[in-house]
């Protein structure tokens, strides 16, 4: 959706903007990415608690967004899914409820929210595609976390048909790098991986991956999803859905993700497998080819380039890394 010469300066609020997506998006605006008539502005959960109606309308009208990047989300890896999945659904629910109302009060231009490939049916044909998400139960290891994201594309559907907004989502896959949380309990895979080769460098120990690091994943750089999100902001206008995502060809499993860190961290130690630890979906390739066919010439950063660039922030950044 281009808007014509001499156009109102963009007002652009990123919620959860001081996540591993937020801190992302600010670095690629910072660096050269971002356009003179747009003001950015990332707000996190000191700035207000979007589970409250009251407190995320204030926010709104505070700020008075023209175009809206909403990332803000309770998340965490597959144990802490596991244990809350209520909590997951009720407060996403809330906080997509209440964002998505407060933008369509104040006549924001267009939202754009993040959904995650593991909100699919679990039970699915791949390479899974935009017209899947509603096909089936997702996953049984976090349905509060994937049904509260599923409702999101139900509501940008309806504010479409009933009020005329353009509300969107993007469906990353597995995201990482820099700001990212390295716990070792409650976060991603690659994160947990990160932080579990620090401490074991440090202490002369063996690297426990959980699972048998056979199931497969595609992961994207945070720095390349920065810059597909500044697309869709500016030039995507379909209110469904699309997949942001490394091609099928660059899916890798967890063996060999964990390989890639010891790789990038120097690790010697050896490289052991908890298979007492759940494994959690096996797979869940996710097809990019709408993405390829608005961008076809986009290039993602090299997997063992980007596992690097983030292992080096890791470790530069171990005292201030949410861990």
């Amino acid at each position: 959706m281009t808007e014509p010469a001499g156009a109102k300066p963009r007002r652009i609020l990123v919620t959860g903007g001081t996540g591993l997506v937020g801190r992302a998006i600010e670095k690629v605006v910072v660096d050269g990415e971002g356009r003179p008539d747009e003001q950015w502005i990332f707000v996190s959960s000191k700035d207000a608690d979007l589970t409250n109606a009251a407190e995320t309308k204030a926010l709104f009208e505070k700020h008075r967004p023209t175009h809206v990047i909403h990332l803000a989300a309770m998340v965490g890896g597959l144990f802490k899914n596991i244990k809350y999945n209520l909590d997951f659904w009720r407060r996403n629910v809330h906080i997509n409820d209440n964002v998505l109302h407060s933008a369509y009060e104040l006549g924001a231009q267009k939202v754009v929210s993040c959904l995650s490939t593991c909100i699919f049916p679990d039970k699915t044909s791949y390479p899974i595609d935009e017209t899947m998400i509603h096909n089936g139960p997702p996953h049984t290891s976090n349905f509060g976390y994937s049904y509260s994201k599923r409702m999101i594309d139900v509501q940008n559907r309806g504010y479409f048909e009933q009020h005329g907004c353009r509300f969107t989502a993007v469906i990353p896959t597995n995201v990482f790098g820099p700001h990212d949380n390295f716990n070792i309990e409650d976060g991603h895979v690659l994160p947990g991986l990160i932080h579990k080769v620090y401490m074991a460098k440090k202490t002369g120990t063996a690297l426990s991956v959980w699972g048998t690091g056979k199931p497969r994943r595609q992961f994207i750089y945070s720095l390349d999803l920065a810059r597909l999100f500044l697309w869709v902001l500016r030039e995507y206008d379909e209110v469904d859905p699309i997949i942001l995502s490394v091609g099928e060809e660059d899916e890798v499993s967890i063996r060999e993700a964990a390989e890639a860190i010891v790789e990038a961290m120097d690790f010697t130690g050896g490289l052991v497998f908890d298979e007492t630890k759940s494994d959690g979906q096996f797979k869940k390739t996710a097809s990019n080819s709408k993405l390829r066919r608005y961008l076809p010439g986009f290039r993602f950063t090299p997997f063992r380039q980007a596992v690097k660039e983030t292992c080096d922030w890791f470790t530069a950044n171990y005292a201030i890394a949410r861990k």
